[in-house]
């Protein structure tokens, strides 16, 4: 397959918190033009402001009105909203908000017209975007109704390199949790992450395990009837259906014995079952993946963190992790098309392109 650049835009979230800061700081790197051609979605004016405020060196910006502009040598950023925007950095405010959502509107509607390849969004406050236009819980949920499949969910997928753990339910209060979960949501979840571990990451038969819902895993009905009413049957029928699924597993002995390393990928019931171990284990490395859409969308593991925005102690290897993965799960999904379209003539997957220097 040929060494091509791919086009990825970014989305610059809240321009209040630390989302340009790791995105510029991520694309100071030159070796990112080597492979990528970045697009950020957003402002000029305000790029121009914290490059300054964090006194970033050598870092040029090719200011576009539209994606038929860009120069596929340079780090292109389309302004999408007024000059008069005004930074409030540390602060929420209602300006941010739209921008956020004027930022995300442009590169949603590039990337259904085929101009982009994939998308990676920086850190949003989910209050202060809400609107008429946004009414959801998060960018998952948007990104499910923009370019999800109507016959399967889209599925939350954190992705570094010790684990991946993607959850049933998202973005509810716990106190849902227990009445979201079905056997056909969970089934539907384990199909959504098998198909993305084999398409997405090139595993050709990938194990999986699945959390249970309460402490022990039910402890046999003692401490709740989930396990045996709603989450075994779905394991058995992913069985059936020849994806290896194992489990019920108690989270907390699971992640602790380090069981998680014998597995290609979790299924955790709920947001903080698999976000908690995670995060503890790679809150600066890790990734969030939109699993079962049909683009390929990325973003780094943390928010907008108003409290350190503006210090320069951000750290932007998240962010760069993300960059990096949207770059490999395209050309993973390419590659797959190309072998299911010629089975009798598979050629070799082409290395990495190289991800610059780690921050510790």
């Amino acid at each position: 397959m040929e060494n091509e650049k791919i086009i990825i835009g970014i989305t610059h979230g809240d321009i209040n918190g630390i989302g340009y800061e790791v995105i510029l700081k991520t694309l100071a790197e030159p070796r990112v033009l080597d492979s990528i051609v970045p697009v950020i979605y957003g402002s000029s004016k305000v790029a121009g402001y914290h490059r300054k405020n964090l006194d970033i060196q050598g870092l040029n910006l090719n200011a576009i009105n539209s994606i038929e502009e860009i120069n596929t040598k340079r780090i292109n950023i389309i302004n999408c909203v007024d000059d008069d925007l005004k930074v409030e950095v540390g602060t929420s405010t209602e300006e941010a908000g739209k921008a956020a959502l004027i930022a995300l509107q442009r590169a949603t509607a590039d990337l259904k017209s085929g101009a982009l390849q994939a998308v990676v969004t920086a850190p949003i406050n989910k209050k202060n975007i809400q609107s008429p236009d946004f009414k959801f819980p998060g960018h998952t949920e948007y990104f499910e109704q923009n370019f999800g499949d109507q016959n399967s969910p889209a599925l939350m997928m954190l992705v570094n390199d010790v684990m991946r753990v993607a959850v049933v339910t998202g973005h509810i209060p716990v106190d849902k949790v227990a009445s979201a979960l079905s056997e056909k949501l969970i089934l539907d979840k384990l199909t959504v992450l098998n198909q993305s571990l084999k398409k997405d990451f090139s595993i050709v038969r990938p194990r999986i395990a699945v959390l249970g819902l309460n402490p022990h895993a039910g402890d046999d009905g003692v401490l709740g009837s989930q396990e045996a009413d709603v989450i075994t049957p779905a394991i058995k029928a992913a069985s059936k259906a020849g994806i290896v699924a194992v489990g019920p597993y108690p989270a907390d002995g699971f992640f602790g014995s380090g069981n998680f390393n014998k597995f290609d990928a979790v299924l955790a019931m709920y947001h903080d079952q698999g976000l908690i171990p995670f995060k503890t284990v790679s809150m600066d490395t890790g990734v969030n993946f939109t699993a079962g859409l049909s683009i390929v969308r990325t973003s780094p593991d943390h928010g907008t963190a108003y409290d350190i925005a503006g210090k320069n102690i951000a750290s932007e290897e998240s962010f760069r992790q993300a960059l990096y993965m949207a770059y490999d799960i395209y050309k993973s999904r390419e590659w797959n098309k190309e072998i299911s379209a010629n089975p009798l003539k598979i050629e070799p997957r082409q290395e990495r392109p190289e991800r610059g220097p780690k921050i510790e």
